[in-house]
């Protein structure tokens, strides 16, 4: 399965922010767009004009990397946010905000949604008490996320525990931190999801 293998800063930087692809280390000193904020490579520090195109584009690469999503893939949910009722744009967030690794990641479950993700993969959640190893797995209203009781001893999940609270949840869904379970009451709308992304623009690039 095709997968980004390269550093996570450099995605950052070539953003121009802060995409908190690596945990903690996004809110420390050393995130290197404090120290480098300006994108990698030779030319770097050039300046360059921005076009309509550039903008639209840019945009979509950092809702897609965000997510940690490629490209086949991201256009697939962009195809099917146009094909529902209501505004495109607004639907794709929603699509990308439901997928299970994204979830996990909201819960305060794991660091990052590359953690999530890769959590999900080793098979350490049930889905209303199905086991599930499917990060794009879509989650609904109603769903009940467990973590696989053999896997609470674990590292992560211990870690998890001892930090839950920490971050807020959104409104949508409910961490019960006793049984360390997610409960999904609804689908997020545009309003609660914070991802700070201008979704006009990568309606406008794909309409092309």
């Amino acid at each position: 399965m095709a997968r980004y293998t390269g550093a996570d800063c450099k995605r950052c930087r070539r953003e121009k922010v802060k995409l908190f692809l690596k945990g903690s280390k996004c809110d420390g000193p050393k995130c290197p767009i404090e120290s480098r904020p300006y994108p990698p490579g030779q030319h770097g520090r050039a300046r360059s004009k921005d076009s309509e195109y550039l903008l639209q584009m840019r945009e979509k690469q950092k809702c897609a990397r965000i997510y940690g999503v490629l490209e086949k893939q991201f256009r697939g949910y962009y195809e099917e946010a146009n094909r529902l009722q209501g505004k495109t744009g607004e639907n794709l967030l929603v699509l990308l905000e439901t997928r299970l690794d994204n979830v996990v990641f909201r819960a305060g479950f794991a660091k990052s949604r590359d953690m999530a993700r890769q959590l999900v993969r080793h098979g350490h959640f049930l889905v209303n008490g199905k086991s599930v190893n499917i990060p794009s797995f879509r989650t609904t209203p109603m769903d009940i996320i467990d973590v696989v009781p053999a896997s609470l001893d674990t590292t992560p999940f211990i870690v998890a525990s001892a930090e839950l609270g920490e971050k807020t949840v959104p409104a949508w869904m409910e961490v019960v931190g006793s049984k360390m379970r997610i409960l999904v009451h609804a689908v997020p709308t545009r309003p609660i999801i914070d991802t700070q992304v201008q979704e006009q623009l990568i309606v406008e690039l794909y309409s092309k």
